[in-house]
This record gives structure tokens, sequence and C-alpha cells, in this order.
């Protein structure tokens, strides 16, 4: 006959991890290199592919938001001076927020659709629509 700590060591295993939450989206971290006065983003293209969106929505808010003028070029986004990796970092993450969750049901499962002159959010898992601001 089995103790209670062998078939609680059985039933552990045969259990998948319930407590270990998974993210759905993963997002690569930016990686920067400053050489002389620009920085130069160079996964620029993982991160927009990782997120569904277009280079040039996110690489205009990164403009406006960083304050630098740039432009992509291949498979990287060029700034005009020097920006440090966390705060490159941190309004990525604030495009993420605002760009691409849900705000209804907190999921990345959306996409922007331009109805006339106006931006919406939608949503595919819940179909939420919101509008959004202009960039």
């Amino acid at each position: 006959m089995k103790t209670y700590e062998q078939m609680l060591k059985e039933a552990s295993k045969s259990v998948s991890d319930i407590g270990k939450k998974e993210r759905r989206l993963e997002i690569p971290s930016s990686k920067s290199l400053i050489q002389g006065n620009r920085t130069y983003i160079t996964n620029f293209i993982e991160i927009t592919n990782s997120i569904r969106r277009d280079p040039k929505h996110l690489a205009k808010y990164l403009f406006r938001e960083l304050a630098k003028p740039g432009h992509t070029d291949g498979n990287r986004l060029i700034l005009q001076g020097k920006v440090m990796n966390s705060l490159i970092r941190k309004k990525v993450d604030d495009y993420i927020k605002e760009f691409v969750y849900c705000k209804e049901c907190n999921r990345p499962d959306t996409r922007l659709e331009k109805e006339g002159r106006i931006i919406f959010l939608k949503c595919e898992a819940c179909g939420a629509k919101q509008v959004m601001r202009r960039i």
C-alpha cells in the first residue's frame, strides 16, 4: 500500500503546472546601439511583428514620445540623438498598453482599423471597439 506522500508525488507529476501563468504575447526586449549622435534599435521589425502593428505607426509614436526625429532602415529604426535603452523599452511598453491590449478584456488580440479619419482599436476576442487618439 502506498503512503500519502507517495500518492501526492505521483499526483503532482501528472498534473500540469496550474499555478504558472503563461504570457500569450511575447515581446522581444528592445536592443539599441548608440554610435556617435545616433541611436539604432536593431530589432525594431521583430518588435512590430510580435505585436502585429505597422512599423510606421510605432516609429511615429516613438519619434513623438522621445522627441527625436528618425527613420527606418531595413530591420532597424534610427533615431537622431542619444537615447537610453531603458527609456526606449518604457516607451514601447507604453505603446503596447495603449495601442495593443484591449481595454475591455485585456487581451492582445486586437487590430487597428481606420474608418474615415478615425482610428479604432478592434478586439478580435471580445468584439469591443474603441476610438484611439491620433499620434
